[in-house]
């Protein structure tokens, strides 16, 4: 054992100068690409973890060290020592003192907050940890300690207890209802919902104020996407008298600011979401969860929610930075759509022909960012295509979109885009190489359209009656699947397998048949998603079960 590992032999660590020197010199080792000098320096700071004094000496390491990298890296070991430890487990040993435990919560929220931005993220993240598990019961004060800190003026100071909020609040879109959930939720409203209010007002008042300043700017969005973020969170279970008493105050604020365009707060960059994206995306998920959960209270502020996200649609660019954006706009759409007292705000005929137009078919174009992702990073265009991750992608909201307005005009939808589907198709038809597109975005129309319900062991089960899909998979599918050259034109033939596979239980068992040794032709192509979609296929078809039991494989005369 080396001289220094003695100062930590004990059970219980001093806190002195000597152990922070040797706890910063272990740090400084777990940073060292060598294995050989890193991994014995990680394996002791493990050994000596469940020592009393041992979290407190590194809140003290990253509190008063003068090396920013050290006081980083020590942030990081205490957010995963208590990732690892915090929770008491029945029947196993305590493995944080209890007053390491006391401690630790007297200090870190004012540590936490006094903290950069890069540390104050690590020590957000255990106190929402310790907060799963102790709050409210053990630790009644900290909602108090950190409602008191909106008063500082200081949105360093303010962001941090934002983020750290919406770090411990987000569980209560997940969790199921129980009389404990409610208490928390009440207790936090109490406590919380009020000095929430105020703040979002006042920092709206200094938007106004800091109109022409980009740094003040940045920093109070950021602020406003947070109180966003808290609002949805707060919301989600139930509607509180609190907010409902204050709908007025939050919703015209909502949507003066889904309304704003402030060119300071616009971005060159074409990849990445800025902070007026982002605010506006939340705001969407905000206005569609009170359009879906608490219709009746929200019916006065609809129309001019769906007014001004409409204006928005129309008016944002393809570039994959607006993508979430123009996501939870459609979302907000979709959900409104489908309920019976919202439908008399589609059923002119104008307007769901400018929706299709303006809004459903160009957002269901094949992009430039999307031909990337199918050539180079295959693995996670299939998550998102084959196995539904693509709940914020363009393409899924549009899909929702479409079958949200067939529940109550599936005919009127049906005719208007059978005439761009036969319109995209007929430029395919001009020149398939250059309009190969066309061809793509028509297979996706097609299949939004005739998709009513889903299983994943049977595809489609349910189909819209007034799409003809056999005559759609010889027409227009066949073609593909039978051309001699598999690796032509790969997302087409990626399109016309995924029809095979999701429409198995809708097409007649010939045609079935028919496709089976086509697909596995398709097994040798060199795309990796064509490939992978001929054996998804061919598997998903094999285990289909016949009126006497019987498989398609045994038809099929393959097995």
């Amino acid at each position: 054992m080396t001289v220094s590992s003695c100062i930590f032999s004990n059970s219980t660590m001093e806190l002195n100068d000597g152990n922070l020197q040797t706890l910063t010199e272990f740090m400084r080792k777990t940073l060292d690409p060598d294995p050989s000098v890193r991994r014995p320096a990680e394996k002791f700071l493990e050994s000596v973890e469940g020592n009393q004094n041992y979290p407190i000496l590194l809140l003290t390491l990253l509190e008063k060290s003068q090396d920013n990298v050290i006081r980083v890296c020590a942030a990081v070991t205490f957010k995963n020592y208590i990732k690892r430890n915090w929770r008491i487990i029945e029947d196993e040993p305590n493995k944080i003192s209890d007053p390491d435990r006391t401690t630790i919560k007297a200090n870190i929220v004012n540590l936490m907050l006094s903290s950069p931005e890069q540390i104050q993220k690590q020590l957000s993240d255990a106190i929402s940890i310790i907060g799963r598990e102790d709050f409210p019961l053990k630790w009644p004060d900290l909602l108090t300690e950190m409602v008191t800190r909106f008063q500082s003026g200081d949105f360093h100071i303010i962001n941090g207890v934002l983020r750290t909020a919406h770090s411990l609040f987000k569980r209560y879109r997940h969790e199921f209802k129980s009389n404990e959930l409610w208490l928390e939720i009440k207790l936090v409203l109490d406590t919380f919902a009020n000095p929430l209010t105020e703040l979002f007002k006042a920092t709206i008042e200094l938007c106004q104020t800091h109109a022409t300043d980009i740094n003040a700017l940045k920093i109070l969005f950021s602020s406003l996407t947070l109180i966003s973020k808290l609002f949805y969170s707060l919301n989600f279970q139930d509607l509180p008298e609190f907010f409902e008493d204050n709908m007025e105050t939050w919703m015209s604020n909502f949507h003066n600011l889904l309304t704003l365009d402030n060119k300071l707060l616009q971005t060159d960059d074409e990849e990445e979401a800025g902070l007026l994206e982002l605010l506006k995306s939340q705001i969407c998920d905000n206005a569609a969860l009170y359009a879906q959960k608490y219709d009746e209270e929200f019916q006065p502020y609809l129309p001019r929610f769906v007014t001004a996200i409409w204006n928005l649609l129309v008016s944002t660019g393809q570039e994959v930075k607006y993508d979430l954006l123009v996501s939870n706009a459609i979302q907000f759409l979709a959900s409104v759509c489908e309920r019976p007292h919202y439908k008399h705000l589609f059923e002119d005929q104008n307007t769901l022909t400018s929706i299709c137009e303006k809004v459903i078919v160009p957002n269901m174009e094949f992009r430039s960012a999307d031909e990337e992702a199918f050539e180079d990073n295959s693995e996670e265009y299939i998550r998102r295509d084959l196995e539904g991750s693509d709940i914020d992608t363009r393409r899924r909201a549009a899909c929702d979109l479409v079958r949200g307005l067939c529940k109550f005009f599936e005919g009127p939808v049906t005719a208007i885009f059978s005439g761009y589907v036969n319109s995209m198709l007929g430029e395919y038809a001009k020149n398939p190489r250059m309009n190969w597109k066309h061809k793509d975005a028509a297979i996706y129309l097609v299949t939004s359209l005739a998709s009513k319900a889903q299983t994943a062991k049977h595809g489609i089960t349910q189909a819209n009656e007034l799409v003809n899909l056999t005559e759609f998979f010889v027409n227009h599918i066949l073609t593909d699947l039978k051309s001699p050259n598999v690796n032509e034109f790969p997302v087409l033939k990626s399109d016309a397998i995924k029809y095979v596979m999701i429409f198995r239980s809708q097409l007649p068992k010939e045609q079935l048949l028919q496709a089976v040794p086509l697909l596995v032709a398709h097994l040798q192509a060199e795309s990796t998603v064509e490939h992978t979609y001929a054996a998804h296929a061919l598997e998903r078809l094999f285990t289909m079960r016949g009126p006497n039991n019987s498989t398609l494989s045994h038809d099929a005369n393959l097995l």
